[in-house]
Parts: C-alpha cells; structure tokens; sequence
C-alpha cells in the first residue's frame, strides 16, 4: 500500500521487482567514490523479464547517492551536476525519489526502494510480471529497470487523487472504465486462481506466529481471527464472483487524473494479481474512507455504488445492463468489502511489527478491525436479487 504524492507536483510513481541481464556502471573514478557511499554490489538478483537489471543494492537510509548511480546508466548525457531529487515521504511500504533535469519534469525517472522485510508482503516477481501485462496493454508507464531491492520507472503525469476526488461523478466514471479495462485483461487462455485466501492464509500465519497480536489493546485474539478468516472464505465464495485481473489495491493516491488527456490511470501494482472481480471494487469503495485520516462517513453511498457499478458494467460487458445486474454485483461488492478490511487489518499488524515508515500502522489495524466487525451483520444480511 503505497502512497504517491499529490499535487502540486504533478507525477506519480509505480515500482516493481528482479529482472535479467546486469550492466555494470561505467562512471569515473569520482562518481564511483560518491556512489559506494549509498549503494553497494550485491550478488546477482533472480531473473523475472526481459527488464535490464543493475546489480545494485540502494541503502534506504540514504538513498540518493544509489538512485544517482542508477540514473548515470539510465540518463547517462544527464551531467550528473545538473540532476535534481524530489524525495516522496507519504509511501506507507517503500521509500521513493524522482530524478530530473528539466524543471517540467517531462523526462523523470522514479527511483523506488522496497521497504524493509515487505518480501513477506509481496510477490516482487509476479508484480514484475502484473507490471510487463499492464504495460503491453497501455495501462501502465514504462519500466526501465529492476536492481537488487527495487526499480526504476516512468514518470506519469498527472494528480493524485485524495478522498475529496474520487466521489465526483466526472471521476468516478473514469475509474470504473479504466478499472473495466485491466479487468478484462485475460491471462493467456489459463484459468487463474484468486490470490485472496492464499494471500490472506499467508498474512494470517505471519500474523499467528510472529507477532501474537492479542498483546496489543483492540486486536481481536489470534483464535477470533482464525474463525473469521474461515467464515469470509465459506461465505464469499460461494458468490460467484468472476476471477480477472485485479489492481487489489486502489487506494485514492493510486489514481492519477490527467486533465489534458481526460483520462485517470492507477499505479502502484504491487499487490496486482488474478483476483474476485468484487473483492477490487469493494476495496475501492473502503477507500473512499482515505488513509491517514479514516472516515468511513464518506463510504459510498448505496445511490452512487450504483451509479459506479453501471458505468463499470456498461464498460465491461460492451453494452447496456439490466437494473438486476447492476444490484447482483452491489451485493457481491459490499460482501467481498469485508474481505478487504480483514485483510489490510492483517498487512498493517505486519507492517507495525517490520516496517521502518513513520506511520501509526497498529492504530490502522485497530481501526479496520473495528470496521469490519461494525458492518458484518448488515453486510451479511444483504441477499441476492432473484
């Protein structure tokens, strides 16, 4: 879950993982001297893509003297004294920084460096792979390189999107078209399978036996969670949902609008994957809630769920839908929404135990515990149309 910066500054960044042939740098004897400071040969990293790979490992406590290196093989008519940084800070899993020359920023090179221990979190080939997908299929910018702990990216232009944005109709109707779009993305004539309950079991085991939250004021006891965890995957699978391919992480700040183009595009594809086509947009719609400041107030209403839910239908099926499709897929949404709070409720009692980002995660843990646990009778109470 990572956060991209907002306006003003109008980029957005993406990520991703390991990848093949490694380039050693050719610098002088003085660039190397300041590199060495940030960054330091690691053993070949796995293959994963045709994507260049530098064998290169970025200190994340201090990142520009490796991001620079990286840009020297990236941009190397760039003078390295001419170089600027813009470091992002609202990143809840990896640290990120921008590299340009030019004040318009129309040639910037996203340096992104994975958080520490997020292994545990994130598959980083498959989201090499989610990423190389998107891409051939214009939903993604492009990706210039992977290096032993993270990647290097195109600059999108654009603005982030905040909680205040995504409930204009304008905006909401370009969401459920792109979104539509990468779901109707197929994967090569395989039946995938949903990534949901392995990931979530996976969460779940980390979550048992390492961090024993039941030590932490608000977190249900491990046993509590347990028979949750079974009760979500005997009920919500049993709702048809259709597996496509999902962002499953698309919170508001993963949404960048550009205005010139009309158009909105998501980043940040590290948790993209084959997944319950309701289980992406009822993720969505808990994010309308926003991050640093949780107000589930400003969830969707069941009148614009709706409205969303036709222009994603419209866009999907290529064509009108009946008034009885519109409600099955609200009530699928809004079941599979639960699965979304549990399931970040686990990441962030992980994050709280490895991650080094200054961000309250334990308190985010409680709070999406605590909303999942409010909505479930009268989620669970929700019925079919006939």
């Amino acid at each position: 879950m990572a956060v991209p910066p907002s306006a003003p500054l109008p980029c957005s960044p993406f990520y991703l993982g390991r990848q093949t042939s490694c380039l050693q740098c050719s610098w002088g004897m003085e660039e190397k001297a300041v590199a060495s400071a940030g960054c330091r040969e690691s053993p070949a990293p796995p293959k994963a893509g045709s994507v260049p790979c530098f064998n290169i490992s970025v200190d994340q406590e201090d990142i520009l003297p490796g991001a620079l290196r990286l840009i020297q093989e990236l941009r190397p008519h760039w003078k390295p004294e001419q170089v600027r940084t813009k470091r992002f800070t609202d990143g809840m899993t990896n640290k990120l920084v921008a590299c340009y020359v030019e004040e318009d920023m129309q040639d910037c090179v996203l340096v992104r460096v994975y958080g520490e221990r997020t292994e545990l979190l994130i598959d980083r080939e498959n989201e090499v792979r989610s990423f190389q997908l998107l891409q051939e299929h214009g939903c993604a910018p492009k990706l210039y390189c992977t290096f032993w702990n993270g990647l290097c990216y195109e600059y999108m232009p654009g603005m982030a999107l905040g909680p205040e944005h995504i409930g204009e109709p304008q905006l909401f109707r370009l969401i459920a078209l792109e979104m539509a779009k990468i779901h109707t993305i197929h994967a090569n004539g395989t039946l995938p399978k949903p990534t949901l309950w392995h990931k979530m079991h996976n969460y779940f085991t980390l979550v048992k036996n390492e961090i024993n939250p039941s030590l932490s004021a608000g977190v249900p006891k491990v046993e509590v969670l347990e028979q949750e965890l079974a009760w979500l995957k005997e009920h919500l699978s049993q709702l048809e949902s259709p597996v496509v391919l999902c962002h499953n992480d698309l919170l508001c700040k993963n949404i960048i609008y550009n205005s010139d183009k009309g158009h909105v595009r998501f980043i940040d594809y590290e948790y993209a994957d084959y997944n319950y086509q309701a289980y992406d947009i009822g993720n969505h719609f808990n994010e309308f809630a926003g991050v640093n400041d949780v107000d589930y107030c400003r969830y969707p209403s069941r009148q614009i769920q709706l409205q969303w839910l036709r222009y994603y239908l419209q866009a999907h099926k290529g064509g009108p839908v009946t008034p009885r499709e519109v409600e099955k897929l609200y009530v699928q949404v809004n079941k599979f929404a639960l699965a979304s709070h549990f399931f970040w409720a686990l990441w962030a009692l992980i994050q709280n135990q490895y991650s080094t980002i200054d961000f309250d995660f334990l308190r985010y843990a409680v709070i999406r515990f605590n909303q999942y646990f409010k909505v479930k009778p009268q989620v669970s109470a929700l019925e079919m149309p006939k």
